[in-house]
């Protein structure tokens, strides 16, 4: 799981490098473009108002200051932690169906060392939780409180790392208003520093410092709430896939109760199966 996070974070750092570097070549003039507003302004009559240029992206970065750059990197933990969450929070990735159906078959059959084996040699939360019920079993008898106690250990051992992933969406959530909010302040204080060294008529760097504070604050809220709309999305996610997992684990374990009062039982497993083989 890290290993993907760190390489979705390298892809989305070069992505924004790359987006950097081109609104950088946007934001600088071709030669042409100064030619023509050269000959503009010459064409200008007396009394008409000059048009304004519209800020480039790369333009409000740099008014922006040294706080929009902590707020790059959370936007890009941002977008690297949506995309592994969306691959990780499927259900079909902590319980495989054709996993369920092969250890309903050994636990009917109550072959225990068999779905021991399978669980080790297919390794999913779920069948990592089912080996450790199953591990507890002896030969003397099977003590189904040891089991069902084992299986609450390691869900909780293999549910933690991809809530963890979750986690981290809140914690960038939180954090980006508050760099927004940082980078609000020094653009205040830099904006009556202005005044008291300048004086009030200084109108120019007083915009300067007041884009600063604004621009600091709107990216920081940009930032924050995607996080925040991805943590209770994939909050909510991970929630099912817990539930379902616990199903899923709990009908196995039926199952192997059954066999082991009553003897193998018909789990109509064939039937199912046998449509999608033609």
């Amino acid at each position: 799981m890290k290993s993907k996070l760190l390489k979705v974070l390298a892809i989305a750092a070069v992505a924004a490098f790359g987006f950097g570097i081109a609104s950088a070549q946007e934001a600088a003039p071709a030669p042409e473009a100064a030619n023509q507003t050269a000959a503009d302004a010459a064409k200008k009559k007396p009394g008409e108002p000059e048009k304004i240029a519209g800020k480039s992206l790369m333009d409000m970065w740099k008014a922006g200051g040294m706080t929009m750059y902590p707020l790059a990197l959370c936007a890009i933990a941002c977008i690297s932690l949506a995309i592994v969450n969306g691959i990780s929070m499927r259900s079909k990735k902590f319980a495989v169906p054709a996993d369920v159906n092969e250890l309903k078959k050994l636990l009917n059959e109550k072959n225990i060392d068999g779905a021991i084996e399978y669980c080790e040699k297919h390794p999913t939360p779920f069948t990592n939780i089912l080996g450790a019920g199953l591990s507890r079993v002896n030969d003397k008898e099977i003590d189904w409180e040891a089991i069902e106690v084992a299986m609450e250990e390691s869900s909780m051992q293999e549910m933690a790392s991809p809530y963890v992933m979750v986690n981290y969406l809140a914690l960038i959530a939180s954090i980006s208003p508050m760099l927004g909010l940082f980078g609000t302040v020094t653009g205040m204080v830099k904006a009556f520093n202005t005044i008291a060294a300048e004086g009030a008529g200084s109108a120019q760097k007083l915009a300067d410092n007041i884009s600063e504070a604004l621009i600091t604050t709107a990216t920081g809220m940009m930032v924050g709430i995607p996080a925040m709309l991805g943590y209770f999305i994939f909050k909510n996610q991970y929630g099912k896939v817990v539930s379902g997992l616990s199903s899923v684990v709990g009908d196995v374990l039926y199952v192997f109760k059954m066999s082991s009062k009553y003897g193998p039982q018909d789990l109509g497993l064939d039937a199912v199966e046998a449509p999608a083989k033609k």
